[in-house]
């Protein structure tokens, strides 16, 4: 094998293994349900959530509050949230979930 050839493909390999994924919503259901569900109303099938906090929906229908502001406000610490400390993929994932429900 040429060594051009060789690095090349280590190259592409590379690069290919540190690319961000596109954002999951069914694993941000996932999330939802065990991090959000005790206080929001994250989906259709939940029944109840505490007062204050806005179900997902709600949120969800927010003028330009779209997956990317999303992401970007689960990232930041909230007096009224707890540290959840998600990852930056984990909060993609949660915001095009919630983003989802938008209708």
């Amino acid at each position: 094998m040429r060594p051009f050839f060789a690095v090349t493909i280590l190259a592409l390999a590379l690069g290919a293994a540190g690319a961000a994924r596109a954002a999951d919503a069914d694993h941000g259901l996932v999330i939802a349900k065990r991090w959000c569900a005790a206080c929001h109303v994250v989906s259709d099938d939940q029944t109840h959530g505490q007062d204050i906090p806005p179900p997902f929906a709600a949120i969800a229908k927010i003028d330009g509050f779209g997956a990317d502001k999303i992401a970007q406000f689960l990232l930041d610490p909230h007096p009224r949230m707890p540290d959840m400390q998600l990852t930056r993929q984990e909060a993609q994932d949660l915001a095009a979930y919630i983003a989802s429900l938008k209708r």
